[in-house]
């Protein structure tokens, strides 16, 4: 397709617009069929978390982002979080121009195969002049993001080898890697809430891509990432392992949008669930080192003291600074909290940050604001695909 098939032309959009009701029927089908596509070739596979496709996140993911497409095509500019999203994690797995034709193809015949005759000649055509249109400008996005990170102090382009240089464990099922860079040059210094590309080869297992929150604080040297262990799951339970130790992987350079503004002009409140601490944990020691009265609440939930990660970090914080709170919640002593608990240690106006399972930050994204707090004043970082938590 050259790019002059690539406009958003009136009919076009008009077309896309017609096949809302099938996405909204069969937009998983298709999705599902995309994927299973795309991931028989084995150098586009390895991109991917095989986890996320068996339990259907991937998936589920697609078909709303598509279907979010379709409904606001007349429209992009509400959907330019979601692209920086997009994009931001795109670079961390050194996604590159060369692959979105593969992705094309994959989308484009799925819908034949799904829709039947229902998939006319017009709407294949329209539906491939809006992927294009999409995919020129996440392309042109992250050749941005590459050339920052290549120009950066310390930056680099493409995958670079880290080795695993040690490893201790934060809780009983968290361990905290120190990644060094094997040429010892400098490396990027992160912006707190920023993730790494990793790319693993594993004894006995192949190659496998996963991002992971950077949980160091901001330096030349290296970085460090936390872990927490999945039972049965093949990467985290070799990271978890002393056997990683010593082994060399590679990392792509830090991305990620989940930060904090340049001007902080409100409270500031961290809102985390078990392993969701690991994006916020450099964002809280950014601000305790800070000189001014920013008022910084950090509400962690987890199962036990055993299994909170970072903790005494948390306490050792708080204690030092006039300026942050800390509230903690075990689960399996106090149960869940509610909205009205959580809103309790929330100042007011604050910016609320959560991460956690996808299932928690759902449930707060919905209840917060019925508590009273704005939902424009809720950020988010999810992990593996965005399924949406606000459906």
């Amino acid at each position: 397709m050259s790019s002059s098939d690539r406009s958003l032309t009136p009919d076009v959009i008009a077309i896309i617009k017609a096949t809302i009701p099938a996405l909204e029927a069969h937009g998983l089908d298709i999705a599902t069929e995309m994927y299973r596509r795309l991931l028989a070739g084995p150098a586009i596979a390895e991109m991917f978390d095989p986890t996320h496709q068996s339990k259907g996140t991937q998936p589920r993911a697609l078909a709303m982002a598509v279907l979010a497409y379709a409904k606001n095509i007349d429209n992009l500019g509400v959907l330019g979080g979601a692209v920086e999203r997009i994009a931001q994690k795109h670079v961390s797995l050194e996604i590159l121009p060369e692959h979105y034709p593969h992705v094309a193809t994959a989308l484009i015949g799925a819908i034949q195969h799904v829709l039947g005759g229902a998939a006319t000649p017009a709407i294949l055509d329209a539906w491939g002049r809006a992927y294009w249109a999409l995919a020129d400008i996440l392309i042109g996005r992250e050749h941005q993001l590459y050339d920052t990170s290549a120009q950066a102090d310390g930056g680099w382009t493409g995958w670079r080898s880290f080795k695993i240089a040690q490893a201790h464990q934060e809780c009983e099922n968290v361990t905290t890697l120190e990644l060094k860079p094997v040429d010892g040059k400098g490396v990027i210094q992160a912006v707190p809430g920023q993730y790494l590309g990793v790319d693993l080869d594993i004894p006995g297992h192949g190659q496998t891509r996963r991002n992971y929150s950077i949980t160091s604080k901001p330096n030349h040297d290296g970085y460090t990432i936390s872990v927490r262990h999945v039972p049965n799951g093949v990467v985290s339970t070799w990271l978890n392992s002393a056997d990683s130790v010593g082994h060399q992987i590679r990392l792509s350079p830090p991305a990620g949008e989940f930060v904090l503004p340049e001007k902080i002009e409100t409270p500031i409140t961290f809102i985390c669930a078990g392993i969701g601490i690991t994006p916020m944990i450099g964002m809280i020691e950014s601000l305790a080192e800070k000189t001014d009265a920013t008022p910084v609440s950090v509400i962690q939930i987890a199962h036990s003291a055993e299994a909170a990660p970072f903790s005494k970090k948390l306490r050792e914080l708080a204690d030092a600074s006039e300026n942050i709170s800390l509230h903690t919640r075990l689960t399996s002593v106090e149960g869940r909290p509610d909205a009205n608990w959580i809103t309790s240690h929330i100042p007011e106006n604050a910016a609320c940050y959560l991460c956690g399972p996808t299932g928690f930050m759902r449930e707060m994204v919905q209840s917060l604001p019925k508590a009273g707090v704005p939902v424009e004043r809720l950020r988010y970082e999810t992990f593996g695909p965005d399924t949406g938590v606000t459906d």
